[in-house]
């Protein structure tokens, strides 16, 4: 047989090249967390030292941490969790605890890397190497790395230090609930008060200490009195009552130099006692009372409230009989493109499903195990209907009294079926069916019920305003918001509304709770993988925050499991009407 000629071999590798799948984050994740056998979960405190500053114009750097892993085969690390952003510090302690799965017989590199939102993705303030083994193995379980940052392209070998303290996570389930106030806090110069606020810290094993939680500001105040702190008491002292605590008031400078005013050491079991007996603990600034032969002290510091009780789970709730219920919205507009088309996101394939089924798939899937009718509410909107009007949600099953699917089939049997009964148009408005799950669930705030609304959509909303206004509403309601972008479009509006690191506000109204998740759908996609991996991947990261916003809501409203206990047969009534734009002509 001849052997091919050096144009046929590149022409070969080309050709082989052109078929090299490269893993996406999502998969290369998902390799790492099943590669090693379970031995352990540590948490992980993090904080810095002396980072360098990019807004030396306007302030100082807004630093926040991003942590990596990655297993010695795999060729490049991949995103498993990161700090919130502190602004105006250049020595940062992050109250976030990183939450890492331990296998002492697994090698588990982890990267972190400090960044400033201002720098260019490839650029960062400073990174460092490690493994999770060298982390839990160190003496006193405290790593203090140096750190190299890249900034505009240049390499920056300073002064920067990363600190991070590892401990196994506890299994105590009980949450503290501590209100602290002050009197006699010294003044300021030119006679302003202090603006002051508390950090908590917990004592490590080797006599260091990491940072927990701190309050808010307490404006211009020498006798402060701060809003009630929830902690867990597995964060504060692992369980340990008798472990030491160290409370430090700072006042604000503004400018991320916060001057201390002075601090105490306590416990637990101190802290119940001095609020069993009312009395107080004094805070002392130790430089002023070494350098100062008259200083007494810095003021004194009491508690207020104080209580102790076993933090209530997701499951707890479900077991003790509230339910769960599912709604779906999905975008029939004119964007999308016709169904018949090929490239239309709505376009119907015996072959592979496109992105509404997988969405639909993939969260209905798992969601209706937890309804215990398996009957949920479907509609669209932004579609011309037979009547010739333009709806802004109609039924799927074109029963307006009872617009219930039975499981997830039936609802895409019914998607099926309005796109070749309808005519795709505009706008995309949200708050229409936002109001209308609104108006269900303000009939059942027992704490026997929750719900969850499914909006699965291609492009901007066009109603921004009433859709913040609905979802400000809804906060205060047993809702949470699942929103699933499909296709190419500007997405950036969403992530307003998926007030992760911002509450979601409007003329002076704040959302009471988080209640919206969005996620791309192309995030997931790949071009030739089976469309269960994609659809499993998407349930898993839009689900992932409906346990606490449930518990959330439900703490928020005092109810307990015992009192949220009711028959299986205490469902819903299905009896309300959903008045379509035909009917209203």
């Amino acid at each position: 047989m001849a052997r091919p000629g050096l144009v046929g071999m590149v022409g070969l590798n080309k050709k082989r090249e052109k078929h090299v799948h490269v893993e996406t984050d999502e998969e290369l994740l998902q390799a790492y967390k099943k590669s090693f056998k379970l031995t352990s979960r540590v948490e992980l405190t993090i904080s810095c030292k002396n980072l360098p500053n990019i807004h030396r114009l306007r302030g100082i750097s807004d630093p926040f941490c991003v942590i990596s892993v990655k297993r010695p085969w795999q060729e490049r690390y991949v995103e498993i969790a990161r700090t919130e952003t502190i602004e105006n510090q250049l020595s940062p302690q992050w109250f976030k605890k990183i939450v890492l799965d331990y296998s002492f017989e697994a090698i588990q590199h982890v990267q972190f890397e400090v960044r400033d939102k201002d720098l260019d993705e490839h650029d960062f303030l400073g990174r460092y190497h490690t493994t999770l083994g060298a982390l839990v193995s160190s003496n006193g379980r405290q790593v203090v790395g140096k750190m190299i940052g890249k900034i505009d392209g240049e390499i920056i070998r300073d002064k920067s230090e990363i600190i991070i303290v590892t401990e196994e996570v506890s299994n105590c389930k009980q949450v503290m609930e501590i209100q602290f106030a002050a009197e006699n806090l010294p003044k300021r110069k030119w006679f302003r008060n202090n603006d002051p606020f508390l950090v908590i810290s917990r004592m490590n094993e080797d006599d260091s200490y990491s940072v927990v939680t701190r309050t808010k500001d307490a404006e211009s105040s020498q006798n402060p009195e701060w809003e009630t702190l929830k902690i867990r008491v597995a964060a504060l002292c692992h369980a340990d009552f008798d472990r030491k605590i160290k409370i430090e008031c700072f006042s604000d400078r503004g400018n991320g130099y916060h001057k201390l005013i002075g601090a105490c050491y306590t416990t637990i079991n101190e802290l119940n006692a001095i609020y069993q007996d009312e009395k107080s603990l004094t805070l002392i600034h130790d430089e002023k009372q070494k350098s100062d032969p008259n200083y007494v002290d810095s003021g004194i510091l009491k508690v207020i409230k104080n209580s102790i009780a076993e933090e209530i789970s997701f499951l707890d709730y479900l077991q003790g009989g509230t339910q769960m219920h599912f709604a779906v919205a999905i975008d029939f507009t004119s964007s999308n493109g016709k169904h018949t088309h090929p490239q239309s996101l709505h376009h119907l394939c015996e072959e592979k499903m496109n992105n509404y089924e997988l969405a639909l798939r993939g969260v209905g899937e798992t969601l209706q195990h937890y309804d215990s009718d398996q009957l949920f509410p479907a509609f669209g909107f932004g579609a011309k209907l037979p009547c010739g009007t333009v709806s802004f949600q109609f039924p799927l099953n074109n029963n307006a009294e009872h617009p219930y699917c039975s499981g997830v089939e039936e609802i895409l049997e019914n998607y099926k079926d309005q796109l070749n009964a309808v005519e795709l148009h505009e706008p995309t408005n949200f708050a229409p069916v936002i109001k209308d799950t609104i108006e269900i669930a303000k009939k059942y705030q027992d704490g026997k019920h929750y719900f969850v609304l499914l909006i699965i959509t291609d492009g901007i909303i066009s109603d921004m305003t009433l859709t913040k206004e609905a979802i400000i509403e809804a906060s205060g309601l047993p809702i949470s918001i699942i929103i699933v972008g499909v296709g190419d479009a500007d997405f950036e509006a969403m992530n307003e509304l998926d007030a992760d690191d911002k509450e979601l506000n409007l003329d002076d109204r704040i959302a009471e709770r988080d209640i919206v998740q969005f996620v791309p759908m192309n995030k997931f996609l790949t071009e030739d993988g089976p469309d269960h991996k994609p659809q499993a991947d998407l349930a898993e990261e839009v689900l992932a925050e409906i346990p606490e916003q449930f518990t959330s809501y439900m703490k928020s409203r005092g109810f307990e499991p015992s009192e949220c206990e009711s028959e299986p047969t205490d469902t819903l009534e299905r009896d309300e009407k959903i008045t379509t734009e035909c009917e209203a002509k």
